[in-house]
């Protein structure tokens, strides 16, 4: 009887073992969740969805959408191929404003892009320009594409404020 007792007793620690870990690793509005990398994920569209949201996020690697941690092989190749494609594919460039590193979850490496948001809104990717097959934003856990209407709207911004940042080189007027 006790050892079927201490079966039970385990079985139900690893249930909740499982249960909680699933809750605290969900993907959120600022978490995005990649089960691997390969030339036909989209990272450019999550790390853009990232870098227009109003607070930046973080993209991992080698997690499932239920948060199961399964790694990734060669990290330093893949941590490369990411950083080109990000550097080359998102306008304005988003040098600085995303870091990529390795981390070790459940004893395997995974990699987390840490992406931070900033006032040259709307970035996009460079082959679509502005428009809603490039720019895309966070809205809860997806990366939706940008109407229109927000795109003039944020670009207006970015434009109000480089405008109010510049000199002129005549400072002594007088009217």
């Amino acid at each position: 009887m006790s050892s079927s007792k201490n079966i039970i007793q385990t079985e139900a620690k690893e249930q909740l073992i499982v249960f909680m870990r699933r809750m605290y690793m969900n993907e959120t509005n600022k978490i995005e969740y990649k089960l691997e990398f390969t030339s036909d994920t989209d990272i450019e569209k999550e790390v853009i969805a990232f870098l227009n949201y109003k607070e930046g996020g973080f993209v991992y690697i080698g997690i499932d959408k239920d948060g199961d941690v399964v790694g990734v092989d060669n990290v330093d190749d893949c941590m490369l191929k990411i950083k080109d494609r990000l550097k080359n594919n998102i306008s304005p460039s988003a040098l600085g404003l995303f870091d990529i590193s390795q981390e070790y979850c459940c004893g395997v490496k995974i990699i987390k892009i840490t992406i931070a948001s900033e006032m040259k809104k709307p970035y996009y990717k460079t082959k679509y320009g502005m428009t809603s097959k490039g720019c895309f934003i966070r809205v809860g856990t997806a990366a939706e594409p940008m109407s229109q209407t927000l795109i003039e709207k944020q670009f207006a911004r970015r434009v109000r404020n480089s405008i109010g940042e510049i000199t002129s080189s005549r400072q002594e007027l007088t009217f």
